[in-house]
């Protein structure tokens, strides 16, 4: 119906590695949030940790390793990313975003 159909595969690739590297550097809380406006759709990881994430600068380098290219592929699959410094209910940490825009 929104044509995002096309979207699930790297949506969930995408929504896996944002909450996997949350949980993986940060003790505490992390939060998934998803959403959508037409043409874009967002996917975020809020963690408690406030430190910039690093995504590899070349992802080539890191296809064999078991860890370490998280961020490499959001980078690479992604239309846009990003991350903003962020509190929540008085904790500070950081919110990492992706989106991916629909075919118009």
């Amino acid at each position: 119906m929104h044509g995002l159909i096309g979207l699930v595969d790297t949506a969930e690739l995408l929504a896996t590695e944002l909450v996997g590297n949350a949980v993986r550097h940060t003790k505490g809380p992390v939060i998934l949030r998803v959403s959508w406006k037409p043409g874009t759709l967002r996917i975020g990881a809020w963690d408690a940790n406030p430190e910039p994430p690093e995504p590899p600068r070349e992802l080539a380098k890191h296809l064999d390793l078991e860890e370490g290219r998280g961020l490499g592929l959001v980078r690479a699959c992604a239309d846009l990313w990003g991350w903003q410094p962020l509190s929540r209910n008085g904790s500070k940490g950081k919110y990492v975003w992706c989106e991916l825009t629909t075919a118009a």
